[in-house]
């Protein structure tokens, strides 16, 4: 591929190969971050922001992935909404994030971080 994506192993063998994108993962875990009821929505620095303003949307913004040796490490940052518990809300994103992740890609994730960036106003 011409692109700089980063791709990873997920299958190997002799009938072929399987590799997902570094974006791939990312996509999967912010769509299981934002169906938690209590997350607002993602929170993405500056230059993400500016991205979604001129209409070229980023889906995978607030999140950071690395993978080595088929073990997913992921960093979320997420708006939460107001009147909602943080551990509670942070801790369900963690476990739906963590079984999307694994059952989609067969990684195995070993440790999610959730970055508060603000709570939205109902």
């Amino acid at each position: 591929m011409a692109d700089e994506r980063k791709m990873f192993v997920i299958k190997d063998g002799p009938e072929g190969g399987i590799k997902v994108a570094d974006e791939v993962v990312s996509n999967i875990a912010v769509l299981a971050a934002t169906e938690v009821e209590g997350v607002d929505s993602m929170a993405g620095n500056i230059t993400d922001d500016i991205v979604s303003k001129i209409g070229l949307n980023k889906l995978s913004k607030g999140v950071n992935i690395s993978v080595k040796d088929d073990k997913v490490k992921v960093e979320l940052s997420i708006n939460i909404a107001y009147g909602y518990e943080i551990p509670k809300v942070s801790s369900k994103v963690q476990e739906k994030v963590k079984s999307a992740i694994e059952t989609m890609t067969g990684l195995e994730v070993t440790q999610i971080d959730i970055d508060i960036a603000s709570v939205a106003n109902a």
